[in-house]
């Protein structure tokens, strides 16, 4: 609106005040440091030239609304109604306004020197509010008026060792594929090829995952892991190329400001525990595998030979023959036989008779 005041052409031009504090982001010394400046920028606003200081947007700025002049009290049923009305006339506008960035705080436990233009430089006992926690180890932070990429590892929370965002181990895992290959340089690391299928067990905040090939269990770098399956494409745990984190163990000159360390598991107890749920798993699936084994469909089951009997030729020739009944004689059958049967008995052999 006033590009000119507001130094979009020249910088030494502008006269519209700025606030101290960035637009976009809001951390807990940010928040402070606005509240004692925010009546000096107020007062500023008003003291610009009559074209700037009467304009409509600056208007709408300080116009009083329904809210302020009748705040919400306790038990007070008019202040209720009062709010209900003007959120009915704001609803649309208020969808579109989102609350300030409230961001952690943590404290560079070493001297960090940045080696690209993404990062920034620390000093041992700097508080940089995180912005981004990425993945692969490289946070982006800001320290005052800067921001940049720092070293998980360099960092520690204020009010505790541990970070609560970090999850517990998950000995069944999930597939990942390894996109580059590593070879180990210390003990708890483990050495990988490219396009190894691993499982992942525990996703560590400082971008080095506790991963397991068969039996055997060690670090490896995240941004060297891509996720297995449909979703792979989706997921990007190196955005920016960035090279590999350092590990804590390797910072020389670290110095914390809490009394106990921080917790962590050596690969001894990954691998025990490893072990111990793969055998639990397994002995899951024996007793149903075997359940399923006995309950298999009879027309599946192929017959056993034991099971099919052997028919020889003597118990084919034992068979016992069937009895024939003697023909009886003419006598019985005329015994036997009814009147009509008599009759034509009679018939036949009077005809028979008569002819020979």
């Amino acid at each position: 609106m006033f590009p000119i005041e507001a130094g979009q052409i020249e910088r030494s031009d502008r006269i519209i005040p700025s606030l101290p504090a960035p637009r976009w982001v809001e951390s807990e010394k940010s928040r402070e440091s606005k509240k004692l400046t925010l009546s000096d920028y107020y007062e500023a606003l008003l003291l610009l030239p009559p074209h700037m200081s009467r304009c409509s947007a600056l208007c709408n700025f300080f116009r009083v609304r329904v809210e302020d002049e009748n705040p919400q009290g306790t038990n007070t049923l008019k202040n209720n109604k009062t709010l209900v009305e003007s959120q009915e006339k704001t609803r649309a506008n208020a969808s579109e306004i989102s609350g300030p960035i409230i961001l952690d705080t943590y404290r560079a436990i070493a001297d960090f020197t940045k080696t690209s233009k993404h990062e920034i430089n620390l000093r041992g006992g700097d508080l940089v509010e995180i912005i981004e926690k990425n993945p692969n180890g490289w946070w982006f932070c800001q320290l005052e008026t800067k921001h940049g990429w720092v070293p998980a590892s360099y960092l520690e929370p204020l009010d505790r060792p541990e970070e609560e965002e970090e999850p517990e181990p998950d000995y069944e895992g999930e597939l990942y594929i390894t996109t580059q290959s590593y070879e180990a340089e210390q003990d708890d690391e483990i050495s990988l090829e490219i396009g190894e299928t691993i499982v992942v067990i525990h996703k560590l905040l400082d971008g080095w995952w506790v991963v397991r090939k068969q039996q055997e269990t060690g670090h490896f770098p995240s941004m060297f892991l891509q996720r297995a399956g449909k979703k792979a494409a989706l997921e990007q745990i190196n955005p920016l190329g960035s090279k590999l984190p350092p590990r804590r163990s390797t910072i020389r000159n670290a110095r914390s400001i809490h009394s106990r360390s921080k917790p962590s598991l050596s690969q001894d107890v990954y691998r025990r525990n490893s072990r111990r749920f793969l055998q639990q798993k397994n002995s899951a699936l024996s007793p149903r595998k075997h359940s399923l084994g006995n309950a298999r469909s009879p027309l599946r089951e192929a017959p056993s030979q034991a099971a099919v009997p052997e028919v020889s030729s003597d118990s084919e020739q034992k068979k016992p023959v069937p009895v024939v009944p003697p023909r009886p004689s003419a006598e019985l059958i005329l015994q036997q036989c009814t009147d009509k049967t008599r009759q034509r008995i009679g018939l036949h052999s009077a005809t028979t008779t008569s002819v020979s």
